[in-house]
Protein backbone atom coordinates (compact mmCIF):
# COMPACT_ATOMS: atom_id res chain seq x y z
CA UNK A 1 0.00 0.00 0.00
CA UNK A 2 1.32 3.43 -0.98
CA UNK A 3 0.59 6.50 1.14
CA UNK A 4 1.63 10.10 0.84
CA UNK A 5 1.24 13.36 -1.09
CA UNK A 6 0.87 13.29 -4.88
CA UNK A 7 0.17 15.95 -7.50
CA UNK A 8 -3.55 16.57 -7.77
CA UNK A 9 -3.54 15.91 -11.50
CA UNK A 10 -2.40 12.31 -10.82
CA UNK A 11 -4.76 11.60 -7.89
CA UNK A 12 -7.63 9.98 -9.82
CA UNK A 13 -8.19 6.40 -8.65
CA UNK A 14 -6.56 7.00 -5.27
CA UNK A 15 -8.22 7.16 -1.84
CA UNK A 16 -8.31 10.60 -0.24
CA UNK A 17 -6.56 10.51 3.14
CA UNK A 18 -7.97 13.72 4.64
CA UNK A 19 -11.18 15.64 4.02
CA UNK A 20 -10.94 18.71 1.79
CA UNK A 21 -13.53 21.45 1.34
CA UNK A 22 -13.91 22.87 -2.15
CA UNK A 23 -16.18 25.68 -3.28
CA UNK A 24 -19.72 24.30 -3.10
CA UNK A 25 -18.72 20.78 -2.13
CA UNK A 26 -16.62 18.69 0.21
CA UNK A 27 -14.45 15.65 -0.48
CA UNK A 28 -14.53 13.40 2.57
CA UNK A 29 -11.74 11.23 3.94
CA UNK A 30 -11.84 7.81 2.31
CA UNK A 31 -13.40 9.10 -0.90
CA UNK A 32 -12.19 7.37 -4.08
CA UNK A 33 -11.08 10.29 -6.21
CA UNK A 34 -12.36 10.56 -9.78
CA UNK A 35 -10.93 12.48 -12.71
CA UNK A 36 -13.58 15.15 -12.08
CA UNK A 37 -12.41 15.41 -8.47
CA UNK A 38 -8.80 15.81 -9.63
CA UNK A 39 -9.84 18.60 -11.99
CA UNK A 40 -11.81 20.32 -9.20
CA UNK A 41 -8.77 20.17 -6.91
CA UNK A 42 -6.59 21.79 -9.53
CA UNK A 43 -9.21 24.42 -10.25
CA UNK A 44 -9.31 25.24 -6.53
CA UNK A 45 -5.55 25.77 -6.54
CA UNK A 46 -4.76 22.61 -4.56
CA UNK A 47 -1.58 21.32 -6.20
CA UNK A 48 -0.94 18.27 -3.99
CA UNK A 49 -3.17 15.97 -2.00
CA UNK A 50 -2.42 13.12 0.42
CA UNK A 51 -3.76 9.82 -0.84
CA UNK A 52 -3.55 6.07 -0.42
CA UNK A 53 -3.21 3.54 -3.23
CA UNK A 54 -3.81 -0.13 -2.50
CA UNK A 55 -1.58 -2.84 -3.94
CA UNK A 56 -2.91 -5.91 -5.70
CA UNK A 57 -2.44 -7.99 -2.55
CA UNK A 58 -4.35 -5.52 -0.35
CA UNK A 59 -8.03 -5.77 0.62
CA UNK A 60 -9.96 -2.51 0.90
CA UNK A 61 -11.13 -1.57 4.39
CA UNK A 62 -14.86 -2.21 3.88
CA UNK A 63 -14.36 -5.56 2.17
CA UNK A 64 -11.87 -6.60 4.86
CA UNK A 65 -14.16 -5.60 7.72
CA UNK A 66 -17.07 -7.43 6.12
CA UNK A 67 -15.04 -10.63 5.67
CA UNK A 68 -13.74 -10.50 9.24
CA UNK A 69 -17.16 -9.84 10.78
CA UNK A 70 -18.85 -12.50 8.66
CA UNK A 71 -16.36 -15.14 9.80
CA UNK A 72 -16.75 -14.19 13.47
CA UNK A 73 -20.56 -13.90 13.63
CA UNK A 74 -22.47 -16.83 15.12
CA UNK A 75 -26.10 -17.42 16.02
CA UNK A 76 -28.32 -14.75 17.52
CA UNK A 77 -26.40 -11.93 15.83
CA UNK A 78 -26.66 -9.84 12.68
CA UNK A 79 -24.13 -7.56 11.02
CA UNK A 80 -24.36 -3.99 9.82
CA UNK A 81 -23.15 -3.08 6.36
CA UNK A 82 -19.50 -2.06 6.21
CA UNK A 83 -18.70 1.63 6.33
CA UNK A 84 -15.32 3.33 6.86
CA UNK A 85 -13.84 -0.07 7.58
CA UNK A 86 -16.29 -0.87 10.35
CA UNK A 87 -18.94 -3.57 10.77
CA UNK A 88 -21.02 -3.79 13.94
CA UNK A 89 -22.40 -7.02 15.38
CA UNK A 90 -25.95 -6.59 16.65
CA UNK A 91 -27.88 -8.83 19.04
CA UNK A 92 -31.13 -10.12 17.58
CA UNK A 93 -32.56 -11.24 20.92
CA UNK A 94 -32.14 -10.81 24.66
CA UNK A 95 -29.55 -13.13 26.11
CA UNK A 96 -25.91 -13.65 27.02
CA UNK A 97 -22.96 -12.86 24.74
CA UNK A 98 -20.70 -15.91 24.69
CA UNK A 99 -17.17 -16.06 23.28
CA UNK A 100 -13.62 -17.10 24.17
CA UNK A 101 -11.64 -14.02 25.21
CA UNK A 102 -8.33 -15.77 24.44
CA UNK A 103 -9.48 -16.41 20.87
CA UNK A 104 -10.39 -12.74 20.46
CA UNK A 105 -7.00 -11.69 21.85
CA UNK A 106 -5.30 -14.00 19.35
CA UNK A 107 -7.24 -12.43 16.47
CA UNK A 108 -6.23 -8.93 17.54
CA UNK A 109 -2.53 -9.88 17.59
CA UNK A 110 -2.43 -10.88 13.90
CA UNK A 111 -1.99 -7.39 12.46
CA UNK A 112 -2.21 -3.94 14.02
CA UNK A 113 -4.58 -2.83 11.28
CA UNK A 114 -7.11 -5.58 12.03
CA UNK A 115 -9.12 -5.08 15.22
CA UNK A 116 -12.21 -6.53 16.89
CA UNK A 117 -13.71 -5.05 20.06
CA UNK A 118 -16.51 -6.63 22.09
CA UNK A 119 -18.41 -6.40 25.33
CA UNK A 120 -16.96 -8.63 28.06
CA UNK A 121 -17.74 -12.34 27.75
CA UNK A 122 -21.07 -13.37 29.31
CA UNK A 123 -22.43 -9.82 29.14
CA UNK A 124 -26.19 -9.59 29.32
CA UNK A 125 -27.44 -8.01 26.10
CA UNK A 126 -30.75 -6.86 24.67
CA UNK A 127 -32.18 -7.14 21.18
CA UNK A 128 -30.81 -4.42 18.85
CA UNK A 129 -27.82 -3.79 21.10
CA UNK A 130 -24.42 -3.46 19.47
CA UNK A 131 -22.21 -6.05 21.13
CA UNK A 132 -19.01 -6.01 19.06
CA UNK A 133 -17.37 -4.12 16.23
CA UNK A 134 -14.81 -5.10 13.61
CA UNK A 135 -12.66 -2.16 12.53
CA UNK A 136 -9.93 -2.03 9.91
CA UNK A 137 -7.59 0.79 10.90
CA UNK A 138 -5.90 1.72 7.56
CA UNK A 139 -7.60 2.01 4.19
CA UNK A 140 -6.64 -1.58 3.41
CA UNK A 141 -4.81 -4.57 4.84
CA UNK A 142 -2.76 -7.39 3.30
CA UNK A 143 -4.92 -10.28 2.17
CA UNK A 144 -2.58 -12.75 3.88
CA UNK A 145 -3.05 -11.03 7.25
CA UNK A 146 -6.83 -10.93 6.78
CA UNK A 147 -6.97 -14.65 6.01
CA UNK A 148 -4.91 -15.37 9.10
CA UNK A 149 -7.17 -13.25 11.29
CA UNK A 150 -10.50 -14.64 10.05
CA UNK A 151 -11.54 -17.48 12.39
CA UNK A 152 -12.46 -20.88 10.95
CA UNK A 153 -15.61 -20.96 13.10
CA UNK A 154 -17.72 -18.11 14.53
CA UNK A 155 -16.38 -16.51 17.70
CA UNK A 156 -19.45 -14.66 18.95
CA UNK A 157 -22.83 -16.17 19.79
CA UNK A 158 -25.89 -15.08 21.72
CA UNK A 159 -27.38 -17.60 24.11
CA UNK A 160 -31.02 -16.44 24.38
CA UNK A 161 -32.93 -16.39 27.64
CA UNK A 162 -35.37 -19.29 27.90
CA UNK A 163 -39.00 -18.95 29.02
CA UNK A 164 -38.45 -21.04 32.13
CA UNK A 165 -40.51 -21.54 35.26
CA UNK A 166 -38.42 -20.83 38.36
CA UNK A 167 -39.03 -21.05 42.09
CA UNK A 168 -38.27 -18.91 45.15
CA UNK A 169 -38.14 -19.92 48.81
CA UNK A 170 -37.58 -17.48 51.65
CA UNK A 171 -36.64 -18.74 55.09
CA UNK A 172 -37.96 -16.84 58.10
CA UNK A 173 -36.67 -16.17 61.62
CA UNK A 174 -38.73 -14.69 64.48
CA UNK A 175 -38.91 -10.91 64.27
CA UNK A 176 -38.58 -10.65 60.49
CA UNK A 177 -41.12 -8.12 59.21
CA UNK A 178 -43.59 -9.48 56.62
CA UNK A 179 -43.06 -6.27 54.64
CA UNK A 180 -39.39 -7.21 54.12
CA UNK A 181 -40.40 -10.63 52.79
CA UNK A 182 -43.08 -9.14 50.55
CA UNK A 183 -40.64 -6.62 49.11
CA UNK A 184 -38.14 -9.39 48.40
CA UNK A 185 -40.82 -11.39 46.59
CA UNK A 186 -41.55 -8.37 44.40
CA UNK A 187 -37.90 -7.68 43.59
CA UNK A 188 -37.18 -11.32 42.76
CA UNK A 189 -40.30 -11.52 40.61
CA UNK A 190 -39.14 -8.43 38.71
CA UNK A 191 -35.74 -10.03 38.17
CA UNK A 192 -37.38 -13.14 36.74
CA UNK A 193 -39.69 -11.11 34.50
CA UNK A 194 -36.78 -9.08 33.10
CA UNK A 195 -35.30 -12.35 31.83
CA UNK A 196 -38.55 -13.55 30.31
CA UNK A 197 -39.04 -16.25 32.94
CA UNK A 198 -42.03 -16.95 35.19
CA UNK A 199 -41.65 -17.15 38.95
CA UNK A 200 -44.20 -19.52 40.50
CA UNK A 201 -45.87 -18.59 43.77
CA UNK A 202 -43.02 -18.08 46.25
CA UNK A 203 -42.80 -20.30 49.32
CA UNK A 204 -41.77 -19.45 52.88
CA UNK A 205 -40.61 -21.65 55.72
CA UNK A 206 -38.73 -21.45 58.99
CA UNK A 207 -34.97 -20.99 58.80
CA UNK A 208 -34.54 -24.60 59.81
CA UNK A 209 -32.91 -27.54 58.02
CA UNK A 210 -35.93 -29.83 58.34
CA UNK A 211 -38.53 -27.26 57.32
CA UNK A 212 -36.43 -26.08 54.38
CA UNK A 213 -35.95 -29.70 53.25
CA UNK A 214 -39.73 -30.12 53.11
CA UNK A 215 -40.14 -26.85 51.18
CA UNK A 216 -37.38 -27.78 48.74
CA UNK A 217 -38.85 -31.23 48.09
CA UNK A 218 -42.25 -29.71 47.37
CA UNK A 219 -40.82 -27.11 45.00
CA UNK A 220 -38.73 -29.66 43.05
CA UNK A 221 -41.99 -31.55 42.52
CA UNK A 222 -43.37 -28.42 40.80
CA UNK A 223 -40.97 -29.14 37.89
CA UNK A 224 -39.31 -25.76 38.07
CA UNK A 225 -36.12 -25.19 36.08
CA UNK A 226 -34.20 -23.69 39.01
CA UNK A 227 -34.75 -22.64 42.62
CA UNK A 228 -33.46 -19.66 44.56
CA UNK A 229 -33.34 -19.69 48.37
CA UNK A 230 -33.14 -16.33 50.12
CA UNK A 231 -32.17 -17.09 53.69
CA UNK A 232 -33.16 -15.15 56.78
CA UNK A 233 -29.52 -15.50 57.78
CA UNK A 234 -26.51 -15.43 55.46
CA UNK A 235 -24.77 -18.70 54.57
CA UNK A 236 -21.41 -18.80 56.33
CA UNK A 237 -20.33 -22.41 55.80
CA UNK A 238 -20.98 -25.40 53.53
CA UNK A 239 -22.67 -27.09 56.53
CA UNK A 240 -25.03 -24.20 57.27
CA UNK A 241 -28.84 -24.53 57.13
CA UNK A 242 -29.34 -23.97 53.38
CA UNK A 243 -26.57 -26.27 52.08
CA UNK A 244 -27.51 -28.89 54.67
CA UNK A 245 -31.12 -28.91 53.43
CA UNK A 246 -29.98 -29.24 49.81
CA UNK A 247 -27.84 -32.24 50.75
CA UNK A 248 -30.67 -33.75 52.79
CA UNK A 249 -32.86 -33.64 49.67
CA UNK A 250 -30.32 -35.81 47.88
CA UNK A 251 -28.62 -32.85 46.25
CA UNK A 252 -25.01 -31.73 46.19
CA UNK A 253 -23.10 -28.51 46.80
CA UNK A 254 -21.14 -27.44 43.73
CA UNK A 255 -19.58 -24.22 44.97
CA UNK A 256 -19.70 -21.77 47.86
CA UNK A 257 -18.51 -18.15 47.63
CA UNK A 258 -17.74 -15.95 44.64
CA UNK A 259 -15.26 -13.17 43.81
CA UNK A 260 -18.04 -10.67 43.10
CA UNK A 261 -18.98 -7.90 45.49
CA UNK A 262 -21.82 -7.57 46.29
CA UNK A 263 -22.60 -11.26 46.10
CA UNK A 264 -19.69 -12.95 47.88
CA UNK A 265 -21.81 -15.34 49.95
CA UNK A 266 -23.53 -17.12 47.06
CA UNK A 267 -23.90 -20.88 47.11
CA UNK A 268 -24.56 -23.05 44.06
CA UNK A 269 -26.03 -26.51 44.51
CA UNK A 270 -28.09 -28.99 42.55
CA UNK A 271 -30.90 -31.41 43.30
CA UNK A 272 -30.93 -33.84 40.39
CA UNK A 273 -31.05 -31.63 37.28
CA UNK A 274 -32.40 -28.60 39.13
CA UNK A 275 -29.84 -25.89 40.03
CA UNK A 276 -30.38 -24.41 43.50
CA UNK A 277 -28.92 -21.01 44.33
CA UNK A 278 -28.42 -20.02 47.94
CA UNK A 279 -28.67 -16.28 47.35
CA UNK A 280 -26.65 -13.66 49.23
CA UNK A 281 -28.61 -11.06 51.20
CA UNK A 282 -27.90 -8.38 48.58
CA UNK A 283 -30.62 -9.84 46.35
CA UNK A 284 -33.19 -8.06 48.52
CA UNK A 285 -32.04 -4.94 46.68
CA UNK A 286 -32.66 -4.42 42.94
CA UNK A 287 -29.05 -3.34 42.41
CA UNK A 288 -26.96 -5.66 40.19
CA UNK A 289 -24.89 -8.21 42.11
CA UNK A 290 -23.17 -11.56 41.64
CA UNK A 291 -26.45 -13.47 41.90
CA UNK A 292 -27.65 -11.77 38.71
CA UNK A 293 -24.61 -13.02 36.80
CA UNK A 294 -25.28 -16.62 37.82
CA UNK A 295 -29.05 -16.38 37.26
CA UNK A 296 -28.65 -14.85 33.80
CA UNK A 297 -26.33 -17.61 32.62
CA UNK A 298 -28.54 -20.37 33.95
CA UNK A 299 -31.66 -18.90 32.34
CA UNK A 300 -29.75 -18.65 29.04
CA UNK A 301 -28.66 -22.28 29.27
CA UNK A 302 -25.00 -21.38 29.81
CA UNK A 303 -23.40 -23.90 32.20
CA UNK A 304 -22.22 -22.50 35.53
CA UNK A 305 -19.83 -24.37 37.81
CA UNK A 306 -17.28 -23.54 40.47
CA UNK A 307 -14.57 -22.80 37.92
CA UNK A 308 -16.86 -20.39 36.07
CA UNK A 309 -17.82 -18.61 39.27
CA UNK A 310 -14.21 -18.15 40.35
CA UNK A 311 -13.46 -16.60 36.95
CA UNK A 312 -15.94 -13.79 37.63
CA UNK A 313 -13.50 -11.74 39.67
CA UNK A 314 -12.29 -9.68 36.71
CA UNK A 315 -14.87 -6.91 36.60
CA UNK A 316 -16.59 -8.37 39.65
CA UNK A 317 -16.30 -5.33 41.90
CA UNK A 318 -19.84 -3.97 41.60
CA UNK A 319 -20.18 -2.18 44.90
CA UNK A 320 -21.26 1.44 44.69
CA UNK A 321 -18.54 3.93 45.50
CA UNK A 322 -18.60 7.73 45.09
CA UNK A 323 -16.57 7.70 41.87
CA UNK A 324 -18.48 4.81 40.29
CA UNK A 325 -22.14 4.73 41.26
CA UNK A 326 -24.47 2.09 39.86
CA UNK A 327 -28.13 2.59 38.96
CA UNK A 328 -30.30 1.85 41.98
CA UNK A 329 -33.60 1.26 40.27
CA UNK A 330 -32.74 -1.57 37.91
CA UNK A 331 -33.72 -5.02 39.17
CA UNK A 332 -30.73 -6.99 38.07
CA UNK A 333 -30.97 -5.55 34.59
CA UNK A 334 -28.34 -3.74 32.61
CA UNK A 335 -29.33 -1.08 30.13
CA UNK A 336 -27.71 -1.43 26.73
CA UNK A 337 -24.92 1.10 26.46
CA UNK A 338 -24.97 1.19 22.68
CA UNK A 339 -28.00 0.40 20.59
CA UNK A 340 -28.26 0.54 16.85
CA UNK A 341 -30.01 3.75 15.77
CA UNK A 342 -33.71 3.31 15.10
CA UNK A 343 -34.08 4.33 11.47
CA UNK A 344 -37.65 4.45 10.20
CA UNK A 345 -38.52 3.95 6.55
CA UNK A 346 -40.83 6.52 4.93
CA UNK A 347 -42.22 5.54 1.53
CA UNK A 348 -43.84 8.41 -0.39
CA UNK A 349 -46.75 7.06 -2.44
CA UNK A 350 -49.23 9.93 -2.65
CA UNK A 351 -48.50 11.56 -6.00
CA UNK A 352 -50.88 11.97 -8.96
CA UNK A 353 -48.54 10.49 -11.62
CA UNK A 354 -49.29 13.28 -14.08
CA UNK A 355 -46.41 12.33 -16.39
CA UNK A 356 -47.76 8.78 -16.62
CA UNK A 357 -51.01 9.98 -18.18
CA UNK A 358 -54.21 8.51 -16.77
CA UNK A 359 -52.44 5.61 -15.02
CA UNK A 360 -51.19 5.57 -11.45
CA UNK A 361 -47.53 4.74 -11.95
CA UNK A 362 -47.22 3.11 -8.52
CA UNK A 363 -49.84 0.51 -9.50
CA UNK A 364 -48.45 -0.16 -12.98
CA UNK A 365 -47.15 -3.66 -13.60
CA UNK A 366 -43.37 -4.09 -13.42
CA UNK A 367 -42.07 -7.62 -13.89
CA UNK A 368 -45.37 -9.09 -12.74
CA UNK A 369 -46.23 -6.89 -9.75
CA UNK A 370 -47.03 -3.26 -8.94
CA UNK A 371 -44.11 -0.86 -9.06
CA UNK A 372 -44.68 0.24 -5.46
CA UNK A 373 -44.40 -3.34 -4.28
CA UNK A 374 -40.86 -3.60 -5.67
CA UNK A 375 -39.84 -0.49 -3.72
CA UNK A 376 -41.41 -1.72 -0.49
CA UNK A 377 -40.04 -5.24 -0.71
CA UNK A 378 -36.48 -3.90 -1.04
CA UNK A 379 -37.05 -1.61 1.93
CA UNK A 380 -38.64 -4.37 4.01
CA UNK A 381 -35.60 -6.61 3.43
CA UNK A 382 -33.24 -3.94 4.76
CA UNK A 383 -32.18 -3.16 8.32
CA UNK A 384 -34.96 -0.59 8.64
CA UNK A 385 -36.98 -0.28 11.84
CA UNK A 386 -40.56 -0.02 10.67
CA UNK A 387 -42.06 1.38 7.46
CA UNK A 388 -44.71 4.06 6.99
CA UNK A 389 -46.32 4.46 3.57
CA UNK A 390 -47.85 7.88 2.86
CA UNK A 391 -50.83 7.67 0.52
CA UNK A 392 -52.93 10.32 -1.19
CA UNK A 393 -54.00 9.92 -4.81
CA UNK A 394 -56.11 6.73 -5.15
CA UNK A 395 -55.22 5.91 -1.56
CA UNK A 396 -57.51 2.89 -1.29
CA UNK A 397 -56.06 1.24 -4.38
CA UNK A 398 -52.49 1.95 -3.29
CA UNK A 399 -53.09 0.48 0.15
CA UNK A 400 -54.78 -2.62 -1.28
CA UNK A 401 -51.76 -3.33 -3.51
CA UNK A 402 -49.41 -3.73 -0.53
CA UNK A 403 -51.78 -4.40 2.37
CA UNK A 404 -50.22 -7.80 3.09
CA UNK A 405 -46.80 -6.28 3.79
CA UNK A 406 -45.69 -5.30 7.29
CA UNK A 407 -46.17 -1.56 6.89
CA UNK A 408 -48.28 1.16 8.45
CA UNK A 409 -50.08 3.88 6.52
CA UNK A 410 -50.50 7.64 6.83
CA UNK A 411 -52.87 9.58 4.61
CA UNK A 412 -52.09 12.93 3.01
CA UNK A 413 -55.45 14.46 2.07
CA UNK A 414 -53.77 17.61 0.72
CA UNK A 415 -51.30 15.70 -1.49
CA UNK A 416 -52.19 17.94 -4.44
CA UNK A 417 -50.55 20.87 -2.62
CA UNK A 418 -47.12 19.46 -3.33
CA UNK A 419 -44.44 17.04 -2.19
CA UNK A 420 -43.82 18.88 1.08
CA UNK A 421 -47.31 18.05 2.34
CA UNK A 422 -46.73 14.34 1.79
CA UNK A 423 -43.34 14.38 3.50
CA UNK A 424 -44.71 16.27 6.50
CA UNK A 425 -47.61 13.84 6.91
CA UNK A 426 -45.12 11.00 6.97
CA UNK A 427 -42.78 12.63 9.47
CA UNK A 428 -45.71 13.41 11.78
CA UNK A 429 -46.71 9.73 11.76
CA UNK A 430 -43.31 8.41 12.87
CA UNK A 431 -42.80 7.10 16.43
CA UNK A 432 -41.01 9.42 18.82
CA UNK A 433 -38.41 6.73 19.45
CA UNK A 434 -36.84 6.90 15.97
CA UNK A 435 -33.39 8.46 15.54
CA UNK A 436 -33.72 9.14 11.84
CA UNK A 437 -35.78 8.52 8.72
CA UNK A 438 -34.92 7.09 5.32
CA UNK A 439 -37.17 8.93 2.88
CA UNK A 440 -37.88 6.73 -0.15
CA UNK A 441 -39.82 7.32 -3.37
CA UNK A 442 -42.35 4.77 -4.51
CA UNK A 443 -41.44 5.27 -8.18
CA UNK A 444 -37.80 4.16 -7.65
CA UNK A 445 -38.28 0.37 -7.60
CA UNK A 446 -34.74 -0.57 -8.66
CA UNK A 447 -32.96 0.65 -5.53
CA UNK A 448 -31.08 -2.29 -4.01
CA UNK A 449 -31.51 -3.43 -0.42
CA UNK A 450 -27.72 -3.40 -0.13
CA UNK A 451 -27.76 0.33 -0.88
CA UNK A 452 -30.34 0.97 1.83
CA UNK A 453 -28.23 -0.93 4.35
CA UNK A 454 -25.12 1.06 3.41
CA UNK A 455 -26.97 4.30 4.10
CA UNK A 456 -28.14 3.00 7.48
CA UNK A 457 -24.64 1.78 8.36
CA UNK A 458 -23.14 5.18 7.52
CA UNK A 459 -25.51 7.11 9.79
CA UNK A 460 -23.70 8.60 12.79
CA UNK A 461 -24.60 12.21 13.72
CA UNK A 462 -21.88 12.32 16.39
CA UNK A 463 -19.30 11.93 13.62
CA UNK A 464 -20.93 14.46 11.28
CA UNK A 465 -22.94 11.93 9.27
CA UNK A 466 -26.46 13.16 9.97
CA UNK A 467 -27.58 13.19 6.32
CA UNK A 468 -26.65 10.16 4.19
CA UNK A 469 -26.93 10.45 0.42
CA UNK A 470 -26.26 7.70 -2.17
CA UNK A 471 -23.97 8.60 -5.05
CA UNK A 472 -23.70 6.61 -8.30
CA UNK A 473 -21.04 7.54 -10.83
CA UNK A 474 -20.62 10.95 -9.23
CA UNK A 475 -24.34 11.82 -9.14
CA UNK A 476 -26.40 12.13 -5.98
CA UNK A 477 -29.64 10.15 -5.86
CA UNK A 478 -32.38 8.81 -3.61
CA UNK A 479 -33.32 7.75 -0.98
CA UNK A 480 -31.82 10.08 1.61
CA UNK A 481 -31.49 9.45 5.35
CA UNK A 482 -32.06 12.36 7.74
CA UNK A 483 -31.38 12.51 11.48
CA UNK A 484 -34.22 13.41 13.83
CA UNK A 485 -32.67 16.84 14.41
CA UNK A 486 -33.96 17.88 10.96
CA UNK A 487 -37.58 16.85 11.54
CA UNK A 488 -38.60 20.31 12.74
CA UNK A 489 -37.25 21.97 9.59
CA UNK A 490 -38.85 19.33 7.40
CA UNK A 491 -42.20 20.17 9.01
CA UNK A 492 -41.70 23.79 7.88
CA UNK A 493 -41.40 22.90 4.18
CA UNK A 494 -44.07 23.93 1.69
CA UNK A 495 -45.11 23.40 -1.92
CA UNK A 496 -43.02 20.98 -4.01
CA UNK A 497 -39.96 21.44 -1.82
CA UNK A 498 -38.80 18.07 -0.56
CA UNK A 499 -36.52 17.25 2.33
CA UNK A 500 -33.51 17.12 -0.03
CA UNK A 501 -33.64 20.91 -0.04
CA UNK A 502 -31.99 20.78 3.40
CA UNK A 503 -28.84 19.19 2.05
CA UNK A 504 -27.35 22.41 0.71
CA UNK A 505 -27.85 24.16 4.04
CA UNK A 506 -26.09 21.40 5.99
CA UNK A 507 -23.29 20.18 3.74
CA UNK A 508 -21.05 19.73 6.76
CA UNK A 509 -23.48 17.06 8.03
CA UNK A 510 -23.76 15.27 4.66
CA UNK A 511 -21.93 12.09 3.81
CA UNK A 512 -21.98 10.76 0.26
CA UNK A 513 -22.16 6.98 0.02
CA UNK A 514 -20.71 5.64 -3.22
CA UNK A 515 -22.90 2.77 -4.43
CA UNK A 516 -22.85 0.51 -7.46
CA UNK A 517 -26.57 0.96 -7.91
CA UNK A 518 -28.03 2.86 -10.89
CA UNK A 519 -31.43 2.45 -9.21
CA UNK A 520 -30.72 5.45 -6.99
CA UNK A 521 -30.94 7.66 -10.09
CA UNK A 522 -33.84 5.91 -11.82
CA UNK A 523 -37.38 7.14 -11.21
CA UNK A 524 -40.02 5.54 -13.41
CA UNK A 525 -42.43 8.41 -13.92
CA UNK A 526 -43.20 8.10 -17.64
CA UNK A 527 -44.53 5.26 -19.79
CA UNK A 528 -41.24 5.24 -21.71
CA UNK A 529 -39.16 4.85 -18.54
CA UNK A 530 -41.44 2.06 -17.33
CA UNK A 531 -41.18 0.17 -20.61
CA UNK A 532 -37.40 0.44 -20.62
CA UNK A 533 -37.24 -0.90 -17.04
CA UNK A 534 -39.27 -4.04 -17.74
CA UNK A 535 -37.26 -7.25 -17.09
CA UNK A 536 -34.03 -5.32 -16.52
Amino acid sequence: MEFGPVPSNTAAGAILAHSIRLPGRALKKGHLLTSDDAAALQQAGIETVTVCRLDAQDVAEDAAADSLAKAATGHGLSRSSAFTGRVNLIAQQDGILVYDAAQLDSLNRVDEGITFAALPPYSRVSARQMVATAKIIPFGVPNAALKSACPEAPIFNIQPFQPLSIGLIQTVLPGVKPSVLDKTDQIMSARAASLGTTQIAPARCAHDEQDLTIALTAMVAENVALITIVGASAIVDRRDVIPAAITRCGGEIEHFGMPVDPGNLLLLGRIGDVPVIGAPGCVRSPKPNGYDWVLERLVAGVPVDGSGIMAMGSGGFLKEIPVRPLPRAEAGATKPTSQTPRIAGLMLAAGQSRRMGSANKLLEDLDGKPMLRHSLEALSASQIDGITVVTGHQADRVRASVSDLAVSFADSPAYANGLAETVKRGIAALPESVDGVLICLGDMPRVKTETLNRLIAAFDPTEGRAICVPVHQGKRGNPVLFARRFFTEIMDLSGDTGAKSLIGAYEDQVVEIAVDDPGVLLDLDTPEALNMAQNR
